[in-house]
Order: structure tokens, then sequence, then C-alpha cells
């Protein structure tokens, strides 16, 4: 039986991540399993129209492994993901990549101590188990009556149909988030009519995206100066992620966005009804230039409140209204607060993971969680910044994951687990901090907020304290136990 040191769950940036400073740290024995046919995660899956970063280029990036040919300040997702791959083929990584092997079930065994995964076809065994699944790839497809007998043609954004064409469609979008705000102003102009259902109206700041000159691509060549840049920028991030912890600075911010609104939406009536309530960054920020005046063409109707029904062909908003379609796009998101991962995680009486987080998601560090062993998690618990780069989380939890698996080596253990105590109070203090930032008293419902309403993906303090906070495995509140004992 061949048993690895790790394995790693999903071939996207946190799996690519993890398995470059696995080598670097003088780790080969390793696997990655992936789901899919192609490594590159998100940005993958999710090749609608106009689909790129709301995070500048030089900040989307490994630190370890920069990109200075960026084309725009803001990258688009086939140029993210030819730098996602070419960086798995620089490091070697897709040696260790095994596709098409979507995780079924994956299991401690106390006995072994060994994690137990099966996929459909194989059975892999492993001393310690890291999931990178991320949050963004399973999409929510809402529970509206009559949805599933719908007469024309319906995908999800992250599953867009690019051999369907929308010209002169009649064409409903359900949802305005992140996605949304993106494709919605590419297809405007080829549809006959556009209905967008908005639930909720968004803050939309403008987006200072622009092409990136032939001088500045030569003087980031230079690491000194690409690392400033980025120093920069990561500052800039920090500075205005203040404002999540402390609420009333953010007013400022909305000022802009509430001036964005005015001069890209004269119609007032229309402007009514893209003003939010709630106060900005109580949900994700978003940025757009051309969002507000595709909305206001001649050809776009902008309905407000959820869609209650579908009826053949017709759908059916909350305010009554009926509205005649050929094909529907959800813009619905995706489950952030009930990753699909955890219902296939079990511990080593066979409880999953979703049973253990039924009322609340929670974990130590947003990495480990008591019960389940020589388990990592990235992107876990309460590690959204919602004001920076998620490179900056993926990478702090990489650092820690990386000092815990050299201190399992060095020290010959079997087995880790956080102690149950130590992560009760970690998150008693996580919830106190977030008591009053945004995403908790901005007035809103998020996907920050669970359906109990607990806030299980927020992070209260600065991308600093985090770094911080994951800079050493803190082997003093864990379990260990060696093969001796």
């Amino acid at each position: 039986m061949k048993v690895f040191d790790v394995l790693i769950i999903g071939a996207g940036i946190s799996g690519i991540g993890t398995g470059i400073r696995l080598l670097e740290n003088n780790f080969s024995n390793f696997v990655i399993l992936e789901k899919a046919t192609d490594l590159g995660g998100t940005w993958r899956d999710n090749t609608y129209p106009g689909c790129e970063c709301d995070v500048p280029s030089a900040l989307y990036s490994y630190s370890f492994a920069q990109n200075p040919r960026w084309s725009r300040t803001f990258a688009g997702q086939s140029e993210i993901l030819d730098y996602v791959r070419n960086t798995a083929e620089y490091f070697g990584i897709g040696q260790y990549i095994e596709y098409q092997q979507p995780v079924e079930r994956a299991q401690w065994c106390e006995e072994q101590c060994l994690w137990v995964v099966r996929t459909a076809d194989k059975t892999y065994h492993s001393r310690t188990l890291v999931t990178c699944s991320g949050y963004l790839h399973e999409p929510i497809v809402p529970d509206i009556p009559g949805l599933d007998s719908f007469s024309g043609t319906l995908f999800h954004s992250s599953r867009w149909r690019h051999d369907h064409s929308l010209n002169a469609e009649r064409v409903a979008v359900i949802g305005t988030g992140a996605s949304a705000i993106q494709f919605v102003p590419e297809i405007q102009p080829l549809v006959k009519q556009l209905s967008v259902f908005q639930r909720t109206p968004q803050w939309v700041l403008p987006k200072p995206n622009r092409q990136v000159t032939q001088t500045e691509k030569k003087l980031f060549g230079n690491s000194l100066l690409i690392n400033a840049w980025r120093s920069v920028l990561f500052g800039g991030f920090e500075t205005f992620g203040i404002g999540f912890r402390q609420p009333v600075l953010l007013q400022q911010i909305q000022k802009l966005a509430q001036l964005h609104l005015r001069v890209k939406v004269p119609d007032a009536e229309l402007r009514e009804k893209l003003t939010p309530d709630y106060t900005l960054g109580c949900k994700r920020v978003l940025m757009s230039n051309d969002y507000y005046p595709a909305v206001s063409q001649s050809n776009v109707s902008l309905h407000s409140g959820a869609v209650t029904q579908i009826r053949g062909s017709t759908v059916i908003a909350e305010d009554g209204s009926e509205t005649d379609v050929d094909t529907i796009i959800m813009g619905t998101g995706f489950y952030v607060t009930e990753p699909p991962i955890a219902e296939k995680i079990f511990d080593g009486v066979g409880c999953s993971l979703s049973e253990v987080w039924q009322h609340k998601m929670q974990a130590y560090r947003g990495t480990t969680i008591s019960g389940f062993p020589n388990a990592f998690m990235v992107l876990g618990p309460n590690l959204g910044i919602g004001h920076n780069s998620a490179f900056i989380v993926i990478e702090a939890q990489i650092t820690y994951i990386m000092s815990a698996l050299n201190a399992m080596r060095e020290n010959a253990f079997t087995r880790m687990d956080v102690d149950a105590a130590v992560q009760q109070n970690y998150n008693l203090k996580v919830q106190k901090h977030l008591h009053g930032t945004v995403w908790n008293s901005g007035g809103c419902s998020s996907y920050y907020l669970d359906k109990n309403g607990f806030n299980s993906v927020g992070f209260p303090w600065s991308s600093f304290k985090m770094q911080q906070l994951l800079n050493r495995f803190d082997i003093e509140n864990y379990h260990c136990v060696t093969l001796e004992q």
C-alpha cells in the first residue's frame, strides 16, 4: 500500500501554491487530486464574458512567482489562468496532479493514523490532508418554483454556455453580484431585451483599469521595483481595510460610490433602484466602469426584488411583473458558508465536517479543526479579508501548514490535533472583534453571514495580523503523538 506524506484536494491557486512550497521544503511524496481535466480552479471554471480580477494584477499573484508582463492593471480570466498554468509548469507541479479524481470521501483512520481518501475508481492513503477546494466553485441555483421546467436555455454564470448564442434573444439575469456586473455589459449590446432581476442593489466603485505600458513591463522586470510596487498596493489596500473594522470611515468611500452612480445614471428613478440602503463594504465591494451605463440602455429593464416563480418561459418577479424570456442566466454566486467539501470529510468515528459545522463553521486560525487530526484547510473559516488579495491569505496559510509539516517530520509525530479549548477560545475572540465590523453592523445580509446570521467568513483584523498569526506553527496548542506513544 502506497502512503503519501501529503494529499492535496484541488489544483487551483491554493493547491498549486501548496505543492510548490512542499517541493521547496523537500517534500516530494505528495499527490494533488483534481476533479476536472485541467488545473486553475475558479479561473478555469469562470469563463463568462468580461470575467476579470477585482484586485490589481501585480498583487494577484504568488510573491515567489511574480509576473512583470500583465497586460492590464486588472487582469482578465484567460491571462490569470495562463499565469497559474505557467507557474505550475515552471515549478514542475504537473507530475503530482491526478486529474478527474473528484473526492467522494476522505476519512481519518485512527488505528493507522492515516487519511483514507476515495474517488470513484481509486483509494489513496496519506499521513496528512490539505483541502484546497476553495469556495467559489460550487454554484448556487436558487430553489425557484418552476425553474426546473423552464422551456428555454438556463445556465449559471460559472458554467457559461459558449455554444449558445444570445444574439437578438430575450435574456433574464437573476442576481447582480460580482459576476453579473462583469457579464451584463458584455451581453447587453447583443440581446434584444435584457431583464435584470436585482434582489439587493450593490455599491459599485469606478475601476482604474488600463493597459500596462511596455515601459512599465520593462521596469517590473526588476524584482526590486515590482516588490516595491506590490508593497505600495498592499499598504493601500490595508489602509482601505481599516474601514471594514471602523465602518464610519467607509462613509467617505461611499460618497465616491454615490458620485459614481450619480454621474453614470442620469435617470433618477433608475438611480433610486440602484442605491443600496446599507453601508459600503457590508457586501463585497464591486468595481466597474460600464455596469451602470449598460443597465441604463433602452433594451434593459431592472426589476427590484427576487424572482418568485418561473412559468413556462415567463419569469415572475416579487413585484408581480411578468417577463417572457428565451434564456435565463444565473448570477447567484457560490456556497461560501456551506462548502460542499465539508460533506466529504469525516473524522475517525464517521462524523462529517458538515455535521460538525451544522450550527456554525469554525476552525483554529482558519486552518485546522479539532477532531480532524493531520488535516489542514486553505481558505477556511473566518479568513475572508474583503479588502486585499486572496494570495495574501493563501500564502500565509501555506506558511503555517509548512511549519506544521516540518514539525511533524522533525519530531516523528504521527498525529497532530488542535486542542478543542484553544480552538473555542480563539473563535470567541474572533467573534468578539467581528461585532463592530461592517459585515456584522452594516445593515445587509451577505455571504459573510450564514443562515443563522453567524459570521463564519470575515477576518476581524488586518492582513498583517493574519500573517503574524500564521507565521509559525504553535505546537504548544496541539496534541501531538509519536509512533512510540
